[in-house]
């Protein structure tokens, strides 16, 4: 069986849902477009411009993650990551993906616990750190410009926690994966002798998931780093393809924007079929939302991007999905092979509700329910096109990240948009550091409670 990634996007078409999807036609005349765009993005790549696609052939920074992830096994209860955005997703994805969400309950010997704070809720914050004896747990402190409030925030209580519980040697317990020349973090490392671990030049947080900053909480729980890069890599020569047709990237990031720009899909939704790749979708929010949701000529680009997760969403969102506004344009994604099934013993044979039910499998039961789910949204009309993963493998999550990674980049193309920056996050950042009194900001702080004694009206 192939062990590869395989797409479907024959639900896109005017052929399966009508005139909310797209003709032949409509795709054949962007294609020239798509090519160029294609063409443009390898020679900027071969220019040094795209950094984050090249992390699959990094061998020695993998080495030396692999090092560190070592040591942190031998000695370690706990691993606590502390970021938040995309030092902090990639990290999860990986994490229940391949080692389950359950894990923290009972790790195989010799493997840490991982615990990712990526949130300044102070009862959260306390609560995860009250579970990790600092003595016992190794603190990856991960911000790329090594400026972010949240992680420096925390950055800053657990130094102390470790100081106090610790003692002199508390800095073994710590490691920096930040900019490698530059930033309060790096600053920081250099002066307290802290052991560090580079963010590489040019690589996005949202981007990074395959540098250390991934890599790193992914290994020391024994995740096969190495084989999500070989999956990463394989798709990395699929995308190259000069073919629109037989490039799953290309073919994606064109049917999304016809969709987006000519049907007015506004609204991407990822419906996956895995409980383990929950934080799949999240992982995938992100990277759309950030890359694609800016100013653009003549107005606003972006699509709103929604996780759901099937079966659990049948029967809280597939209403809204198939009777409520045609907005939306969906991605089901499949696993053939579960690594366990469950049977589903017969019972109460005079009952039709129950009878059908018996001498099935959980996994058949559960495949049903999305090939019916599925159905229902193309019978509705609904845009719907497939992923399917063989297997929740290293390798497969290693495929899905390049292919949305170049997919996403070239939508932002099409659109006219920077897939690499972030205003809108930065204006929020901006205000966060002014109302907690930053030096240098005072003029945006007294503009901002300006703002907030004018607004009236609508307060109870």
């Amino acid at each position: 069986m192939d062990a590869r990634l395989r797409f479907d996007f024959s639900g896109f078409s005017a052929s399966r849902v009508g005139e909310e999807g797209l003709m032949p036609k409509e795709v054949s005349a962007f294609e020239k477009r798509a090519l160029a765009e294609l063409d443009r993005l390898a020679e900027e790549r071969r220019g040094g411009l795209h950094p984050y696609l090249d992390l699959p052939y990094q061998e020695r920074s993998v080495a030396e993650v692999l090092d560190v992830a070592e040591r942190v096994r031998g000695r370690f209860r706990n691993f606590v990551l502390l970021g938040i955005g995309g030092s902090a997703l990639g990290n999860r994805m990986l994490h229940t993906a391949l080692r389950g969400p359950h894990w923290n309950l009972a790790p195989p010997p010799g493997h840490p616990r991982l615990f990712v704070l990526d949130n300044v809720d102070p009862v959260h914050v306390g609560e995860i750190l009250d579970l990790c004896d600092p003595g016992e747990t190794f603190y990856n402190v991960v911000s790329k410009s090594g400026g972010t409030a949240e992680t420096l925030a925390q950055f800053l209580l657990v130094r102390d926690l470790l100081e106090k519980k610790v003692g002199p040697r508390y800095g073994e317990h710590l490691l920096v994966t930040t900019d490698p020349e530059s930033g309060p973090l790096r600053e920081i490392a250099k002066r307290e002798g802290y052991a560090t671990l580079p963010v590489p030049p040019g690589v996005g947080g949202r981007f990074s998931v395959f540098s250390p900053v991934g890599l790193l909480s992914a290994a020391a729980t024994g995740i096969d780093v190495r084989a999500c890069l070989r999956g990463a890599s394989a798709m990395d020569a699929r995308c190259r393809a000069e073919d629109l047709a037989g490039n799953a990237a290309l073919l994606h990031a064109t049917l999304h924007f016809l969709l987006l720009t000519a049907r007015r899909k506004t609204i991407f939704v990822s419906y996956l079929y895995s409980e383990r790749l929950r934080d799949l979708g999240e992982w995938t929010r992100q990277l759309i939302g950030e890359s694609v949701g800016k100013p653009a000529a003549g107005g606003f680009a972006g699509a709103t991007p929604v996780v759901s997760i099937g079966v659990t969403d049948q029967h809280s969102q597939q209403q809204l999905y198939v009777e409520g506004p045609n907005d939306k344009a969906f991605t089901v994604i499949q696993v053939e092979r579960f690594p366990r099934d469950l049977p589903i013993p017969a019972r109460w044979s005079d009952l039709a509700e129950a009878e059908y039910l018996g001498g099935k499998t959980f996994a058949r039961l559960f495949e049903a329910e999305r090939a019916g789910a599925e159905f229902a949204l193309i019978e509705a009309r609904r845009p719907t096109c497939r992923i399917t993963f063989p297997e929740v493998s290293p390798e497969a999550i290693g495929e899905y990240v390049h292919f949305m990674e170049v997919s996403v980049v070239l939508l932002c193309r099409y659109l006219g948009v920077d897939p690499f920056n972030q205003p809108g996050v930065e204006s929020s950042k901006d205000a966060t550091r002014a109302l907690l009194g930053r030096k240098g900001t005072e003029k945006r702080r007294a503009e901002i409670e300006a703002r907030a004694k004018s607004d009236a009206g609508w307060r109870i």
